[in-house]
């Protein structure tokens, strides 16, 4: 195909790191290897039994038309409740669209705020696909490197030395992927005074992991800590990593009127609604039972601590104790200028997962393509054998190197 075809804004984006590494895993086991996969950022939880039951239901009772653009209202309602239950903030169904998972309620806000130039303020590590996001709603990513001696967050002197007149969003994930890092109280508080400065510079807050948070059940909030930020912020979530329903594609964003009417609109113009059977299973989700959920994380909390035992005890492998999410994000550094059995010299943390993947079976994900190295990313969404023998296998490659 003639690459004239394709608008230029695309050459500046890059595929999915996460999903070629998924690929990548997948190609090698059909082709007979024998491949533990730690990349996959999903809960191996099977969608809870009540769930899917009101998803047969609605189909029986013929709810298969097309919803209202912005979500059915009763889907709506219960997420307001949920705002105002676990987070402390008062949205009203009109203030809230459902959207075909958190990630297209992302894509689609910059997509209607953005003008060429404008820029996104990033933490790293941060999720793979927000810069390219950025880029592809022709905006400019600009990325603040967050130590692990900060626990991998953004402090306040670094976010005022980002901001110039073009910034237009700051987001912030937390639990984060990939590093686990939990912002407190006190973090959000001292960035909102930050931000109260800068009235121009909008918040996104990406809270898909809440519920997954191991050192402390308290779930703050930027809104709730700082009220002023309400009117400047777009909260996005959804049900994929609670309630194990990454398949079902349900996401939610939650903001000022203006912006919601936004994002009505794009959506009543390219994809007119999400699936109405998984709005009707998202809805079961969030009035349902929620006991389990803590049940699953204690499940995430014992391969945490399993994984840590293992990794911190690897000679050149360390890493901090994630508060949240289900990854370890590893520093590798040890690893860095020794040479494979084969005489490979290991320069990059790339170099790195391709050794451990092609030498010993193990699939993980580059900490370069999150915006920081040399680390890798592991999943700990598996199972606490799938965990000892990733880990086993990484400490004989590591024992290997010369």
């Amino acid at each position: 195909m003639s690459t004239s075809r394709i608008a230029s804004r695309l050459s500046r984006v890059k595929p999915s790191p996460s999903s070629a590494a998924q690929d990548r895993a997948a190609a090698l086991r059909r082709a007979g290897k024998d491949i533990v996969n730690m990349v996959v950022g999903e809960p191996d939880f099977d969608t809870p039994d009540y769930i899917r039951r009101a998803a047969c239901a609605a189909i029986e009772h013929g709810e298969t038309r097309y919803t209202p653009a912005a979500g059915t209202l009763a889907l709506r309602e219960a997420i307001a409740d949920k705002f105002k239950r676990e987070n402390g903030l008062s949205y009203t169904p009109k203030d809230i669209i459902v959207t075909i998972g958190a990630k297209h309620a992302i894509y689609n806000a910059l997509s209607v705020t953005l003008e060429p130039g404008d820029e996104v303020i990033i933490p790293a590590p941060y999720w793979v696909s927000y810069p390219d996001m950025t880029l592809a709603c022709q905006g400019e990513p600009v990325i603040v490197t967050c130590q692990e001696a900060d626990d991998f967050k953004l402090t306040p002197a670094a976010l005022e030395a980002a901001i110039t007149p073009r910034t237009r969003w700051l987001i912030l994930n937390s639990p984060n992927n990939p590093t686990g890092s939990c912002y407190s109280a006190a973090d959000y508080r001292a960035l909102a005074d930050v931000l109260l400065r800068h009235p121009q510079v909008m918040l996104m807050t990406d809270d898909i992991y809440e519920h997954i948070r191991f050192e402390s059940k308290d779930n703050p909030h930027p809104v709730a800590i700082e009220p002023q930020l309400k009117s400047r912020t777009l909260v996005i979530n959804g049900v994929s990593k609670t309630y194990a329903m990454t398949g079902w594609r349900i996401g939610w964003a939650a903001g000022p009127a203006d912006l919601i009417g936004a994002l009505d609109m794009l959506q009543s113009q390219s994809v007119t609604n999400a699936c109405s059977i998984s709005q009707a299973a998202a809805l079961a989700a969030l009035r349902g039972d929620q006991s389990f959920v803590a049940g699953w994380v204690d499940t995430y909390r014992q391969r945490r601590d399993r994984a840590l035992e293992l990794i911190n005890a690897t000679p050149g492998l360390s890493c901090r104790t994630p508060g949240g999410a289900f990854y370890l994000y590893v520093n590798c550094s040890g690893m860095i200028g020794r040479s494979t059995p084969e005489g490979k010299k290991l320069e990059t943390d790339m170099d790195v997962v391709m050794y451990l993947l092609e030498g010993v079976g193990v699939a993980l994900i580059a900490g370069s393509v999150y915006g920081l190295s040399p680390y890798f990313r592991m999943s700990i969404a598996t199972s606490v054998e799938i965990v000892e023998e990733g880990c086993r296998r990484i400490a004989q490659a590591v024992k290997d190197l010369r």
